[in-house]
């Protein structure tokens, strides 16, 4: 699975999984609500049938309550484990608990309950011994609208009908899954080809990045040195080198940058001091040293250009501290920078200059060794040492043409392979 397919499949996926157990969470709350709303209207019309019958009888005389036990036990013989009737000033003036669940009614009974305050139905599901119980209360009004007493019914839900509202649940569930997946896995396409565009974009834009990058780098190499391929050769070095000690892809695409632009401030030395055939005074040194820190400067200017700072900014340091512009010592110096700074003086003592013939590889490297803790950090002079004669053969005897096309297959496994 490619770098973006996997990034979409993965975003999708956390997505659906969050939508999902939302989504769950609400059906599920929504269904067992409902559950109960049918419980409830079920008992409720049970309830409705001995209310009618109840009313004329509620609020008579003790003497005369004969005919609300009776019909109170009727009706938890045929339907309920218990019913209980209140006049209108919540007095219980009739009981009657169905033998078969006695037992029952007595656990429920020993659980915390009060009367309701107000004059609307009520509900309670109950769990007891294994089994759902429903406790319902509703008030028995008269035509004129009146409260004239109340009746409270304690019903054992049928499992059958409960089973039955469950799976009714469960299937709303799984439909409603359904719809997320089948939304899921219909937006896989649309972000894939939505995330391709960007992606083509974005690499449009990093590719004009780069080769902004390659060409500055480049202009400011052939007004120094008549040529761009000490650049692509130093580039190469840093790149291997990197690797050797294990710098991950986001400081090697910085040290790349910073490489091609390392001497980008030389663009305001003027021509004098820059090509001067010979040594520089100590006035004219000066100046040349502030190629750093116009370098910066043309580099602030550009929140990509960035990347290249800590190479332009101090691969002039030293690892003894004796060198410019801040004097940095040690691992103060940036990674990128000291990486930088071993390749930039080996590829400069093995080419040939107009002021000079290249020396020969074993003797670069002594000139090198003798710089190991004073201008170059040992641990990173160690490892081009284990690697340096391989890649020197390597670049001195390939065509210039031939090292700028591997360059570019550095760039881009760096700058555009994870994209």
């Amino acid at each position: 699975m490619s770098g973006i397919h996997r990034i979409i499949f993965n975003r999708l996926l956390a997505a659906w999984v969050v939508v999902s157990l939302l989504t769950g969470a609400a059906v599920s709350l929504l269904g067992l609500s409902r559950i109960d709303g049918q419980l409830v209207d079920l008992t409720t019309a049970e309830l409705a049938k001995v209310s009618a019958a109840s009313l004329p009888l509620l609020n008579r005389a003790e003497s005369q309550r004969s005919a609300l036990n009776q019909l109170a036990t009727d009706f938890v013989h045929h339907h309920a484990i218990a019913v209980e009737f209140r006049d209108r000033n919540r007095n219980k003036v009739a009981v009657a608990v169905n033998p078969i669940e006695a037992e029952l009614e007595q656990e429920l009974r020993r659980q915390s309950y009060s009367f309701p305050a107000d004059a609307d139905r009520h509900f309670k599901k109950i769990t007891a011994d294994g089994e759902t119980v429903l406790r319902v209360l509703v008030p028995i009004k008269e035509p004129a609208g009146e409260i004239a007493g109340y009746v409270e019914g304690t019903f054992l839900v049928d499992r059958e009908t409960l089973g039955r509202l469950r799976h009714e649940m469960i299937f709303t569930l799984l439909v409603v899954l359904f719809a997320v997946t089948l939304t899921t896995v219909c937006l896989y396409p649309v972000m894939l080809s939505l995330n391709r565009s960007v992606v083509r974009y974005s690499n449009d834009l990093l590719k004009g990045n780069v080769e902004l990058m390659e060409v500055l780098g480049s202009a400011i190499a052939k007004r120094d040195a008549a040529t761009n391929i000490h650049n692509y050769r130093v580039v190469s070095y840093a790149v291997r080198l990197a690797e050797t000690v294990g710098l991950k892809p986001g400081e090697i695409r910085d040290l790349i940058a910073g490489a091609f632009l390392h001497d980008v401030g030389k663009i305001g030395i003027s021509d004098n001091i820059l090509l001067k055939p010979g040594p520089l005074d100590a006035q004219e040194f000066e100046t040349m040293r502030t190629h750093v820190t116009l370098g910066v400067e043309i580099l602030r200017k550009s929140d990509w250009l960035q990347k290249a700072r800590d190479v332009v900014e101090y691969h002039h340091e030293k690892f003894d501290g004796s060198g410019y512009i801040k004097g940095l010592a040690g691992e103060a110096i940036p990674v990128t920078a000291r990486i930088f700074a071993i390749v930039d003086v080996f590829d400069a003592l093995t080419s040939r200059r107009p002021y000079k013939e290249p020396f020969p590889f074993a003797e670069a490297m002594a000139i090198l060794q003798q710089g190991v803790g004073t201008h170059f950090d040992p641990r990173l002079a160690a490892a081009f040492g284990g690697i340096a004669e391989a890649l020197f053969r390597e670049v001195s005897t390939t065509p210039d043409a031939a090292v700028e096309s591997r360059l570019q297959a550095l760039i881009a496994k760096y700058f555009f392979a994870s994209r």
